[in-house]
C-alpha cells in the first residue's frame, strides 16, 4: 500500500540494495488484497499481528516461498 510508510520505507531500502521485487498493491488490485489476507488469516506467523490488532506488512515472500516480516534483516 503506497499509504503505509513501513511499506514504502522497505521498497526504497530494496530498491537502493538493488533487489528487484513484484510490489502488490492492495489499493490497485483488490484480488492481492484478498489474496494477501487469505495468507496472513491462515500463516501462525501472523499470530502476533493479527492479536495486536495490526496489517502484516510490509510481507517479504523470499524465493524459496518462506516469508518474513522482518525485511531488515532479511536485507
Amino acid at each position: 500500500m503506497k499509504i503505509c510508510p513501513d511499506t514504502m520505507e522497505c521498497c526504497e531500502a530494496l530498491t537502493k540494495a538493488g533487489v528487484e521485487y513484484e510490489y502488490l498493491d492492495f489499493a490497485e488490485k483488490t484480488a492481492n488484497l484478498k489474496a494477501f489476507l487469505k495468507l496472513r488469516d491462515s500463516s501462525p506467523l501472523f499470530d502476533t499481528v493479527r492479536q495486536a490488532g495490526n496489517i502484516g506488512i510490509p510481507c517479504i515472500q523470499r524465493e524459496d516461498g518462506s516469508l518474513t516480516l522482518t525485511w531488515e534483516e532479511w536485507l
